[in-house]
This record gives structure tokens, sequence and C-alpha cells, in this order.
């Protein structure tokens, strides 16, 4: 099969025949990691438009005070603050409990142990892109400060095609003072 390669802003994008047909290969880029230790909020922004997937990756995160963390997506007209479907599952020794994930967010839910500064996350949640700018969540995170994990699943359909990548927290009041997040996309 011939390879050929052509670029874009900078990123060279293979290109392979399959069957007479000409298909892109899109490249895997790293973000730059955020230390997340300051500010309410960590912002991904410039993600290119032929992105598919992106995966948030989180590193000892905490923050100061009780709120859940959320993942709030967004376009070039800003970040999206209604409309995420979805749940989120928590697991601990002494059993699971579910709860509608936030509508303003995919949320990292950690029941009530995780709802104290003490709460130190690891994980990582992927956005896939299944059509038409709507955009699916995975998500599993665990607490290594005690024995709780989290998985949420859930969707949300943009207007316009994604751009960026917000983690803050319900409400966002709380402020981030441990940790590291980072992005890959593709």
């Amino acid at each position: 099969m011939p390879i050929t390669m052509s670029g874009t802003a900078g990123i060279a994008t293979p290109t392979i025949q399959t069957g007479g047909v000409a298909v892109d290969l899109y490249p895997l880029v790293s973000g730059t990691a955020q230390a997340a230790t300051s500010g309410t909020s960590i912002d991904f922004t410039s993600i290119p438009s032929w992105v598919k997937r992106i995966t948030v990756m989180f590193s000892g995160v905490s923050t100061n005070g009780t709120s859940e963390i959320i993942f709030q997506l967004g376009t070039s007209s800003g970040f999206v603050t209604s409309g995420y479907l979805g749940v989120a599952l928590t697991v601990t020794t002494g059993g699971t409990t579910g709860t509608t994930a936030l509508s303003s967010g995919f949320m990292v839910r950690m029941g009530t142990t995780a709802g104290t500064a003490a709460a130190v996350r690891h994980g990582h949640a992927v956005f896939t892109l299944i059509g038409s700018n709507t955009w699916v969540c995975s998500s599993t995170m665990g607490l290594s400060n005690t024995e709780y994990l989290n998985t949420t699943a859930g969707s949300i359909a943009l207007a316009d095609v994604l751009t960026q990548v917000r983690v803050t927290t319900a409400g966002g009041a709380n402020t981030f003072d441990a940790g590291t997040i980072n992005i890959i996309y593709e």
C-alpha cells in the first residue's frame, strides 16, 4: 500500500491507499501537561477540527473543596454548560452507588468520601466523536487516598465542531491544589 505525507499546521498527515481510496491517518498528539495546583479550571484549547478522540489523563488531582470534578466540551463559541447525558457509578468496599451525571458536564463522582478536599484522583476520560458533532464519554477514575473507583458514561450533541476541553468542578468554585492533567488527541 502506498503511503504519502501531507501537512497542515506543521503536523504531517500520512495518507494510505486502501482499495484505491486515500485514507488520512492522523497523528497521536500529546498536549502540554498542566499542573493542577491553582485555579478553578484547567482548559485545553486549539484542538484541531480533524480530531476524533480525546483522552484526558489525571495523576494525583485534588481540589480544596467538596464539589465533584466535571468535564465540559467546547466549540469556538465557548464551553457547553448544559445538555450532558449519562450516569456516573461509584464502587467502594461497601458496594456501589449511582447518580445521574450533572447536565452541566460529565461528572467524576467519587461519593461522599471524594466530596472532601483530601480526595486524590487518578485515571482518564475518553471522548470519542460518534458523528455529527455528537461526542460520547467513557471515564475510569480511582482515589489513592481511599478505596473508591468511578466509572462514567454519557454523550452530548454539540452545535459545532469541538475545539476545547475544560476540567472544572460542579459549580466552578473549588480550586485545584495538587496533581497533573494532560490530554492526548487523535
